[in-house]
């Protein structure tokens, strides 16, 4: 069992919820609205966000740990639709070293000074979501910003799977451990059981002598 300490104030969370809500007004503006990826896009992007909220309503690790690997896949397929976005219509995809990448990246830096994110609210919330939501005003940049945003949050979600199945290891050690413990007490008990039976049985042939 552990304590669910909450959701809402997790950098994965609130990161995601930028993921989804960025997603959702570029699919209003750059998708077609009968397109069968538009659907695709926002529910990948919504079930990326929802499913870390369920996965720290749950108790224990395995729980937990499931649905951080749904929202990690939902991540990545909505990683490679902003990817073939870019392809598919021509545009260019940032590489990793461009001025305009690193500015993106470094906005992570900026969320940390628009509030806590132990003492989330929705002031803050937008806050941080308005330096992304700059880039929404040309398809390309859009596009690029929320690839390099998804690369960074999968990398937070990546560490938080890496280290529950660490603990779940450590977990597991230690109950293998008190489960040998246990049975080498069981065993202990029965042979002192046994002993005395026999202290006993000896006693009674000297007293029936």
């Amino acid at each position: 069992m552990i304590k669910n300490q909450g959701y809402k104030g997790l950098s994965a969370y609130i990161q995601t919820r930028i993921i989804y809500d960025f997603t959702m007004e570029f699919c209003e503006l750059y998708i077609n609205f009968k397109s069968r990826t538009k659907d695709q896009m926002e529910q990948a992007a919504r079930s990326g966000k929802q499913n870390i909220s369920e996965g720290y309503a749950q108790k224990d690790f395995s729980g937990r740990l499931k649905l951080l690997k749904i929202a990690r896949g939902s991540q990545e397929e909505l990683l490679e639709d902003y990817l073939d976005f870019l392809r598919q219509k021509n545009l260019l995809l940032w590489e990793r070293e461009n001025f305009k990448v690193k500015k993106i990246r470094n906005l992570v830096y900026e969320i940390k000074d628009c509030g806590d994110y132990n003492h989330y609210n929705n002031d803050n919330y937008y806050k941080i979501y308005n330096l992304y939501k700059i880039y929404l005003n040309n398809s390309e940049e859009a596009a690029n910003a929320m690839v390099c945003f998804i690369n960074q949050t999968n990398a937070m979600i990546d560490n938080k799977i890496k280290w529950l199945e660490q603990n779940m290891a450590k977990k597991d050690t230690m109950s293998f451990r008190q489960k040998w413990l246990m049975e080498q007490l069981k065993k202990e008990q029965r042979r002192n059981k046994e002993m005395d039976e026999w202290a006993k049985g000896l006693m009674k042939k000297e007293y029936d002598v």
